[in-house]
């Protein structure tokens, strides 16, 4: 894994966040998305999200790297049967984020996020980074059927930029 792809492609995200951000009118904000149920800043805040959940997937990764690879895709085919509720929950957990972490605090959380990501980054043993796990593939469509924590370090990023053709925000003049 190049490492310094992984930093250039965070740093691009969070120069590109900023932009949005920036640039939104609280109209803009309100817009609703192109393809899914939110509007603008929700499904910014979803956006941010994916960088937060990959904090949390880290030290599961590296937990199910190491036991019998059974484990992690019984783990899967629990998190797969259970896609309906999880479509519930990813939902309005960016409809409650959104007011809770609104535009004006979703940036510094992105920094923070980011920042957080990169440090742990740069600190992987070259080994680690091999580790995998199983994923539940019906929860997003970047997940891949068994991820290295390399690929998990790249997830965000592709979810971001999947989501980031959706917003209907007023191209900047």
């Amino acid at each position: 894994m190049d490492r310094q792809v992984v930093h250039d492609e965070l740093r691009q995200a969070s120069v590109a966040f900023h932009q949005l951000l920036d640039t939104a009118t609280a109209e803009d904000l309100r817009r609703p998305s192109q393809g899914t149920r939110w509007n603008n800043e929700q499904l910014l805040y979803h956006m941010l999200f994916g960088y937060m959940v990959v904090r949390a997937l880290l030290p599961l990764v590296r937990l199910c790297g190491r036991l019998p690879p059974g484990v992690s895709g019984a783990w899967s085919r629990l998190l797969d049967a259970s896609t309906r509720p999880f479509d519930v929950i990813n939902f309005l957990g960016a409809v409650g984020g959104a007011r809770v972490l609104n535009h004006r605090r979703m940036g510094g959380q992105f920094d923070r996020t980011v920042a957080a990501l990169r440090r742990s980054l740069d600190a992987e043993p070259e080994a680690e980074l091999a580790r995998m796990m199983r994923f539940p593939t019906r929860w997003d469509p970047f997940f891949k059927d068994v991820m290295t924590l390399a690929d998990v370090y790249r997830y965000p990023t592709q979810h971001f930029d999947f989501h980031r053709a959706q917003l209907t925000l007023a191209p900047p003049d």
